[in-house]
């Protein structure tokens, strides 16, 4: 609908005065029109006319042109032209057409990246729910996407977790994993690292203990050693992990294509670095660094003084890993705003060496997860909240609102309220208010929904699809919002800002109550157009929540 207008209004600017411009449209108040623009403004400084005047002549020209699409073209105040559509063509908006920013592009969603060899904790459940909805804008905008992740199963955490396995072993005795119970095997991971990590901070010889077994633990990748009695325990725990990670990504609805572990990312970054010292990274003190100061950035280590590669160095071989394995158009990395300065020294430092592929990566920080309360989660703690503690306590929470806590209602309270708030921003999660049947909510939309559903479903006429009959003023309001979908998506699709989805359906939800409040759909004599006006507003809620990753059933 409106590419046809904006294609009108180009034309006849470009007849009318020669000039090439761009037509920017916008929504006015409804008792103005159903689009509107300010491009006679534009055109009077270069013409040296008034702008009334030459919106004016746009508008005679627009009504020659455009008569089968508009009822009415009025120019209001200095120049604004200000458009209503004919009732056919707000039909046809419901057609939605988002916006193909990425069509036919590769792109590459890193997002959630659990640690093996610790616990997911709440913070994951936040930003798997961010990747998702981000992964599905970038799909709805025409891109073929791979969903990533990136975790660490080398690393001082590996080390921390792994001195405490040894000492309830006893030593290297893999044969005690079979004491693990499979329904604990995850819980015991993460216990053994809280209790690692505080060795580490708390006993000088754990530490020193504890900084051999990371040794150790790179060396077993070096020498692919899958065999000996440490491998054993080693690989069976980082095996655990993951498998916790399936079931939990399982129950979220997410289907994370490939896990790309620290282990095998290590030495494309090594031989990177390395390559580049002397150029972009220099020795200092037995370490490799990057001055990211000469860039008003942080100085970060990137090999230590052990000759070990850090978490920066890991990151760069992880960005040509995918590169390799995908050759992609776009790498997008979605993380908590915590690790923002050590994402701009990592791509400044690649862009010093592959520039193309710096430039190639978008990152999008969110801000993070806290409980009522305000406490931020932790898995270096033993005091974290854990990914399954706000499924358990949002379960909880329907429970005592009187609703059963079915996983699709649960996860969309869940999924709901973390989306529902503009990126970056902190979030302070409320279960109770996640769960409530008023307000911004989960449930209010998939509510909505299924009442549209029964709607139709106890109709007893067909519906009007014909686009002869005219609409009622408060039955076009409702069309009106309606077709207000594809401007939400677009604008998501512009800013990769889900929280623009939520704010739509809610409005929608709303309109959809007031018209429904004072309007009688089943037995009215306008039954048939009404109830196509329902199954639009059905269909449009449905097409918004599976964008979010929302599930929607119609018996509530």
């Amino acid at each position: 609908m409106n590419d046809k207008i904006t294609q009108a209004i180009e034309q006849v600017c470009k007849q009318l005065f020669d000039s090439d411009v761009v037509v920017a449209l916008e929504r006015p108040d409804e008792q103005f029109g159903d689009v509107a623009t300010n491009v006679a403004m534009q055109l009077a400084g270069t013409l040296g006319e008034n702008p009334r005047q030459i919106a004016e002549k746009i508008a005679a020209g627009l009504r020659e042109t455009v008569a089968d699409m508009v009822d009415e073209i009025t120019v209001a105040g200095p120049g604004f032209l200000n458009i209503r559509l004919s009732d056919q063509e707000l039909w046809k908006a419901t057609q939605h057409s988002p916006l193909q920013k990425y069509a036919g592009q590769k792109i590459v969603a890193e997002y959630s990246d659990p640690n093996p060899f610790k616990i997911l904790h709440a913070g994951h459940i936040f930003t798997t729910v961010i990747g998702d909805a981000i992964a599905k804008l970038l799909e709805l905008a025409g891109a073929e996407v791979h969903r990533v992740n990136f975790g660490g199963d080398v690393g001082l955490h590996v080390a921390k977790t792994m001195y405490i396995v040894l000492q309830q072993f006893d030593g290297e005795n893999p044969t005690k994993l079979a004491d693990i119970p499979e329904e604990k095997r995850s819980e015991w991971i993460a216990d053994a690292y809280v209790k690692g990590h505080a060795a580490y901070l708390d006993d000088e010889a754990a530490k020193a203990a504890i900084i051999e077994l990371n040794k150790c633990v790179y060396q077993l990748h070096a020498d692919d050693d899958h065999d000996s009695p440490f491998a054993q325990i080693y690989w069976t725990c980082r095996q655990w992990s993951y498998e916790a990670f399936d079931v939990f990504y399982e129950r979220l609805g997410t289907k994370i294509e490939k896990y790309y572990p620290e282990s095998e990312t290590t030495e494309l970054g090594m031989e990177a670095v390395t390559k580049h010292i002397g150029d972009v990274f220099e020795k200092s003190e037995g370490a490799i660094i990057f001055r990211g100061e000469k860039y008003g950035l942080h100085n970060r280590v990137f090999i230590n003084q052990q000759g070990l590669p850090t978490y920066e160095t890991k990151d760069v071989g992880l960005i040509l890993k995918k590169y390799q394995d995908y050759h992609f158009d776009r790498s997008v990395v979605i993380t908590g705003n915590e690790q923002e300065q050590y994402m701009g020294v990592v791509l400044k430092a690649i862009e010093q060496f592959l520039p193309k592929l710096a430039q190639a990566t978008t990152y999008i920080p969110h801000g993070m997860l806290k409980l009522t309360g305000g406490v931020k989660m932790s898995s270096r703690l033993g005091n974290i909240v854990r990914a399954n503690d706000v499924l358990d306590i949002t379960a909880e929470a329907l429970r005592e609102s009187g609703h059963k806590p079915e996983d699709y209602m649960l996860l969309a309270a869940i999924k709901y309220a973390f989306l529902k708030v503009r990126l970056g921003r902190d979030l302070v999660y409320d279960p109770k208010e996640s769960v409530a049947l008023e307000g911004n909510s989960g449930p209010v939309i998939l509510y909505a929904r299924a009442r549209a559903r029964s709607i139709l479903k106890k109709a007893a006429a067909a519906v009007d699809t014909s686009n002869n009959t005219a609409l009622e003023a408060n039955e076009r309001s409702l069309l009106r919002k309606i077709t207000e979908y594809t401007e939400a998506t677009n604008k998501a699709i512009e800013e990769l800002m889900p929280h623009n989805i939520c704010t739509y359906l809610y409005e929608l939800a709303q309109d959809f109550n007031r018209f429904y409040e004072h309007n009688r759909v089943l037995g009215d004599p306008r039954e048939a157009v009404r109830l196509r006006l329902v199954a639009s507003y059905a269909d449009t809620l449905q097409a918004g929540l599976q964008l979010l990753n929302i599930t929607a059933s119609d018996e509530i």
